[in-house]
């Protein structure tokens, strides 16, 4: 795939230029508070455009300009002092992007004693404009809210307040996966499974909402990539499936020979259409290579799951929108359905046939034969594996009667036990508000039969994720 796009972030501070002749240092003091929020914002992958201290309107239509320019991302806006909210809308409004405001005093708590103790009023006040930020947050909401500019509120500390830096940093995850889902390329390859009513979406709406570009390709190439695949790639696909799997002995060498070929096509593919997520189905009744395509891409697509190109089964195109999101937030991102209920564990059971994400299995993946897939034409190798014991994420994209899309989300642990040794993914999750009332609150809200799972707690990334797309986050918890 091509090299990954920086996340683009701009970054200004607001004062108010009539204070920096009144008040000596003041100025320069607050210009040290934002050079400590900007190497806050410093990490790999992140470029910042700086725009400094903003205290007058003709600076902030500037800066509006440099940002637009710059084509930043994301806007974080600190506030040090008081400031008119003149030298804020012009900024934003150009820019054109989500903007996070900063309340962040220098401090926990004012020094009571200290502030009080300063014989000088002149320099009281100065203290004071020192850690008045708070006073125009108001000022500021109002306007954005009348000018119609979404924004998000970080409160808190400038020095010892861990909480903030790491909603700080959820922002820049978010955004990051906003980023990389609006220029994500999407293979679409085959058709919907017949009859799945809830699976059916919109192409438009994703692109609309999402971003990114579908692409749509045939089984057929697939099956032409196949023929052109040497016995030398087979070779060297078999020697990575020995290493990244546990094979069982059941499974033959020719079906084995046959599922190398299509890992290899397979990635092919991807390299052919820059591609960062798939969703596939067909019957392939009728034409036997192309059956035969489709009945070995099993293997192939937990390869590209793991290696950061979720593929979902079913042509269920809303699931790998999730199974991308988890995977750029780091978490994975498996397939999964409802399997079962077990009342007396208080356990949820989960899993899907077709692909498994290698990344966050509990040990090896398992590969056995199976001689059906259930529901599906054909046979073939299938994948076997439990999601790893914590903390786990469930992500579920709905399309709502209204035409929208939304995130469900909800926030469990996959935890040890008996699963159904069947040749599919399967893992055991627990829910706070257990079975019953769980099964109850996910479904009250539409969603599909499908979902994607994760690793870790991540609803409240998912949630900034969901406020930078503008669409509703819901939690079941």
């Amino acid at each position: 795939m091509k090299t990954p796009r920086n996340l683009k972030l701009g970054l200004f501070g607001i004062g108010l230029e009539t204070y920096w002749n009144q008040f000596e240092g003041l100025k320069e003091r607050l210009e040290g508070y934002l050079s400590e929020v900007r190497s806050r914002l410093e990490r790999p992958g992140v470029e910042i455009t700086d725009i400094g201290l903003v205290d007058n309107p003709e600076k902030a239509l500037e800066a509006g300009h440099s940002f637009r320019k710059a084509d930043v991302d994301l806007i974080f806006l600190y506030i040090t002092t008081y400031a008119l909210s003149s030298t804020v809308l012009p900024v934003v409004k150009r820019a054109g992007v989500p903007v996070v405001i900063l309340n962040l005093s220098p401090e926990k708590a004012i020094d009571y004693r200290s502030f009080n103790s300063l014989k000088e009023r002149t320099r009281m006040t100065g203290e004071w404009l020192a850690n008045v930020s708070a006073c125009p947050v108001p000022e500021i909401a109002s306007v954005f809210l009348r000018a119609g500019i979404s924004f998000h509120l970080v409160t808190g500390s400038l020095h010892n307040d861990p909480e903030v830096w790491e909603e700080v940093s959820e922002w820049i995850d978010a955004a990051e996966v906003a980023g990389k889902m609006a220029h994500n390329h999407l293979g679409c390859m085959g058709h919907y499974y017949g009859g799945m009513l809830d699976v059916y979406s919109d192409l438009t709406l994703h692109l609309a909402t999402f971003g990114g570009h579908i692409e749509m390709i045939e089984v057929e190439e697939l099956s032409a990539l196949r023929r052109e695949v040497t016995a030398e790639e087979v070779k060297e696909r078999l020697d990575l499936f020995d290493r990244v799997f546990d094979i069982s002995g059941e499974c033959s060498v020719e079906e084995l020979r046959k599922a190398a070929a299509t890992s290899v096509a397979m990635e092919k593919i991807v390299k052919n259409y820059d591609l960062g997520s798939i969703a596939y189905y067909m019957s392939g009744t009728g034409i036997k290579e192309n059956e035969d395509s489709i009945n070995t891409i099993i293997l192939a697509n937990s390869l590209l799951t793991a290696q950061g190109v979720p593929v979902a089964g079913e042509y269920e195109i809303k699931n790998v929108q999730a199974m991308k999101i988890l995977d750029c937030f780091g978490a994975g991102g498996s397939f999964t359905e409802f399997y079962a209920l077990d009342f007396n564990d208080n356990v949820v059971l989960m899993g899907h046939d077709g692909p498994g994400h290698i990344g966050i299995a509990e040990g090896k993946i398992r590969v056995k034969p199976l001689e059906v897939y259930h529901g599906k034409t054909g046979k073939g190798l299938s994948v076997e594996m439990s999601v790893k014991h914590g903390d786990i994420t469930l992500l579920s994209v709905v399309q709502d009667k209204n035409g929208k899309l939304f995130f469900l989300s909800a926030e469990g642990q996959s935890v040890p036990g008996p699963i159904l040794e069947i040749g599919n993914t399967n893992t055991r999750y627990r829910f706070h508000p257990g079975v019953k009332d769980f099964m109850k609150r996910w479904c009250s809200y539409g969603p599909a039969h499908h979902c994607a799972v994760g690793t870790g707690h991540i609803a409240s990334k998912i949630e900034k994720l969901g406020k930078l797309l503008g669409i509703d986050v819901i939690r079941v918890s």
